[in-house]
């Protein structure tokens, strides 16, 4: 199973935001562990760095990154997924849109998120860390 984590999933992980952090870093410990294949863009790193920075600064967020780097393949984001994200009219959002094909693209099976709503358009499963969790961890439904 190869899942797209969303900018907001990385966040959470790199500055401990509770609740989502209880189910994002479990997530995230599956990385390497088979069945899954944990993907990401490098316009999420971005958004991640970016608030990993304002809370620890420049350094400690350059070696969160540098330590998710190691875990995590990293999709396409470049002129094919722009131009597929601004040419859908369903999606109001071009960056929620940019992911999305990104994870669609990459051929993901699934794209995590703790804004789900957002991916209202989506062809490919979007699911919230605690919904993944209680499927495909803990088994319920």
């Amino acid at each position: 199973m190869t899942l797209f984590l969303d900018a907001n999933i990385l966040v959470s992980v790199l500055n401990k935001e509770y609740p989502l952090f209880t189910y994002t870093s479990r997530i995230l410990s599956l990385a390497g562990k088979k069945p899954y294949v944990l993907k990401t863009s490098a316009v999420c790193l971005a958004i991640a760095y970016y608030f990993a920075e304002k809370k620890h600064g420049a350094a400690s967020a350059r070696n969160k990154i540098s330590l998710l780097l190691d875990y995590l393949q990293i999709t396409d984001c470049g002129e094919k997924e722009a131009m597929q994200a601004i040419t859908n009219q369903k999606a109001n959002d071009f960056e929620d849109a940019l992911q999305y094909y990104s994870a669609f693209n990459a051929k993901c099976t699934c794209l995590l998120t703790d804004n789900v709503a957002d991916f209202y358009f989506s062809g490919i499963r979007v699911l919230h860390p605690e919904a993944f969790f209680n499927e495909y961890i803990l088994g319920k439904k």
